[in-house]
This record gives C-alpha cells, sequence and structure tokens, in this order.
C-alpha cells in the first residue's frame, strides 16, 4: 500500500481491501456479538491507519461514527500517531479532549490500551488535563472508562516522577477492588510496572 489516506472513505476502503477471514474469528473472541467486523491483522490496521494520520476532523468523526469495530480502533490509532509529535500544548490538549469526548466509540479493551497512556497520560502528566479526569472515570460504571483511568498513568512510570507514579496508584487503590475483569487486569499491570520501576 501506497500513499497517503485523506478521507474516512478511503481508510475503510483499505480496510476491507486488506480483509481476511481468519482474522474475523479472532476479533470476534473479543467484540461484542453485534458489533460489525471487517477482519483486519492489528499491524496491518497500524499500518492503515498511519497512511490516515492527517485526516481532516472532519473525516475522523466519521470514523468514530463507524459501526464496524475496526475504523474506529484506526480513530483512536491516528491519536496516539498523533499524539508521538512535537505537539504544543494546545494541540496535546485538543488530542486529550477528542478522545474523552468520543469514549463512547470505544468498544472493546485494545482501544484503551492503543491511545490513553499517551493521548491521556501525557497532558496529564504536565498538568494540561486535570488529575480529577481520572478520578472521575475511575468511578465510572463503564468498565472501559475504569481501564482508561488506570491504563493512561502508564505514562507516569514511562516519564514521570516517582510522586507521579504514586498518583497512578492512588488511581489503583480506587480500582482494587474492581471485579471486572478487563479493569482488574489493567490494575495488575500498572501496579507491576510501578513496582519494577521502584527497584
Amino acid at each position: 500500500m501506497s500513499g497517503l489516506l485523506k478521507t474516512a472513505g478511503e481508510l475503510v476502503a483499505a480496510l476491507q481491501n486488506a480483509a481476511d477471514p481468519r482474522e474475523t474469528e479472532l476479533i470476534r473472541a473479543r467484540v461484542a456479538a453485534d458489533e460489525p467486523v471487517i477482519g483486519v491483522r492489528m499491524g496491518t490496521l497500524f499500518e492503515i491507519a498511519k497512511l490516515a494520520a492527517d485526516i481532516p476532523p472532519a473525516e475522523l468523526e466519521e470514523l468514530f461514527a463507524h459501526p464496524a469495530y475496526e475504523p474506529r480502533l484506526a480513530a483512536f490509532c491516528i491519536l496516539d500517531f498523533r499524539a508521538r509529535r512535537r505537539l504544543s500544548d494546545k494541540e496535546r490538549e485538543e488530542l486529550a479532549t477528542t478522545y474523552l469526548d468520543h469514549h463512547d466509540a470505544i468498544t472493546t479493551w485494545d482501544m484503551v490500551d492503543r491511545a490513553a497512556p499517551r493521548v491521556i497520560g501525557w497532558p496529564i502528566l504536565i498538568e494540561l488535563i486535570d488529575f480529577a479526569v481520572l478520578e472521575g472515570r475511575a468511578r465510572s460504571d463503564d468498565p472501559l472508562r475504569r481501564r482508561s483511568a488506570i491504563t493512561a498513568p502508564l505514562w507516569f512510570i514511562k516519564k514521570g516522577s516517582d510522586a507521579d507514579v504514586a498518583r497512578g496508584l492512588v488511581i489503583a487503590d480506587l480500582l482494587a477492588g474492581d471485579d471486572h475483569p478487563r479493569v482488574a487486569s489493567a490494575v495488575k499491570i500498572y501496579r507491576k510496572h510501578a513496582a519494577r520501576r521502584g527497584q
């Protein structure tokens, strides 16, 4: 594949061209029974999303609103690719706001894991977004919002101080009794990395 993708339609067409029935079966194991799936290998999806990293806002909105799993995952990959760039504080804050405003488009844990650390954790670390955002999501009824709350602070472990890592442990403590497997596993991951950081 070559050339940049400039519209949601072009990205979806690229995903459809890369569809593999074998991947559909694998993806079905982690999405809702009624959620449409195209069937694209993760590495291929990342490559396609990278070609659309500069897609205009209106086109990105179309991806967030798409019924199928892959276009929405691609939208969150695009946010992550943008977060890796050298950005102004305003641009980084806008990326975080986009993630938070489109959380209803997140239907699987991998959408959270792909974007939350850089897109949310980074601006919170440098105080562009209030830490209270994480506390609020940790108290949400939605397990994927709770997963966002504990996955975003992984950036604190990567780039923050010991005090920042401790702030992430505050979220881990809030979620300590969470019995949802996708939240409990994320809490375990955070604590594991925090402990390694402290060694």
